[in-house]
Formats: C-alpha cells, sequence, structure tokens
C-alpha cells in the first residue's frame, strides 16, 4: 500500500521577481514570411542579391567589384531524352533480377573494334603491319577525339 503526501508546504523564494521572466520583445516570432519590418528592409536593402541568393549556394566569388564565376561550381543536370522511349517509368516488383558481370575494357573492346578485325583479316583486307587498308572513323581518330567521345554523355552506353 502506497502512502500519499498530504501535507501542503509553502516555500519562500529569495531571488528577484524577474528571474525567471523572460523579454519577449527581444525574441520576436516572426511568421512564415517574415515581419512587415523585415520585409521592407529587403526592399530597402541596395544589394540587388540580397533577397535571391537566400539558400543559395554561390557559383562564385567577389573580387572587388568584380563577380568571378567558377564554372566547376556551376550546377549541371543530364537529363537524358526520352522521345520515343516504349518502356514505362517504374520496375515492376516481380521482374526477375538482372545480375550483370563487371564491363571491362577487354568487353568494349570485343563489341566494338574485334568483328572489324575479324572481317578484315578474313577478307584480306589488311596489310603486313597489322593496319586495315580501309581504316573505319574510330580507328581513324585521334588520342584527344577519343577522350572527349568517350566523355560525352551516354557514352558508356552501346
Amino acid at each position: 500500500m502506497s502512502f500519499i503526501n498530504l501535507f501542503i508546504k509553502r516555500s519562500i523564494s529569495t531571488s528577484s521577481i524577474r528571474n525567471g521572466k523572460r523579454n519577449f520583445r527581444k525574441f520576436p516570432l516572426y511568421e512564415k514570411r517574415g515581419t512587415q519590418i523585415f520585409r521592407q528592409q529587403q526592399k530597402d536593402n541596395p544589394d540587388p542579391d540580397f533577397i535571391y541568393t537566400r539558400g543559395v549556394r554561390e557559383v562564385g566569388y567577389r573580387n572587388g567589384d568584380k563577380y568571378v564565376v567558377i564554372p566547376e561550381k556551376i550546377p549541371e543536370l543530364i537529363v537524358p531524352d526520352l522521345t520515343g522511349f516504349k518502356l514505362k517509368p517504374y520496375v515492376s516488383y516481380r521482374a526477375p533480377d538482372v545480375i550483370q558481370s563487371e564491363f571491362t575494357a577487354e568487353d568494349l573492346f570485343n563489341v566494338v573494334y574485334a568483328p572489324k578485325i575479324v572481317k578484315d583479316f578474313k577478307e584480306g583486307k589488311i596489310d603486313e603491319n597489322g593496319e586495315p587498308l580501309e581504316p573505319s572513323v574510330e580507328e581513324k581518330m585521334t588520342a584527344e577525339e577519343a577522350r572527349n567521345k568517350a566523355r560525352q554523355t551516354g557514352s558508356d552506353l552501346f
């Protein structure tokens, strides 16, 4: 059985009355879009970027009076062209799992260059150094052109 404390206790506080209270005028509670004073300050601010840069990451820096843009900091959205795309934008849970091995450089060679080399060898269109007599567009590319083509969007799809 538990006992209930029925004694009423009175206590005297020795601290000042203002100690526990807060001055809420120092902590303005704004509405969602700010107070009238705050919005007026936004309108009166001479810096045009004051309103529009809140919550936005800078893509450059100020160097005196000039604004220097850093191209690497500009976000780039890569969106594929889906015109004529027949698949639906979702995958059913009943779809079978696709297990695919890692795509290697040897796989890329077998897909792109091997058929042309075999075809040229069978038709005798290879000279004594192993170079093709009629090179294709890919075989005429320089190293720089091949590097740029490999870095293009969608180059990993074949």
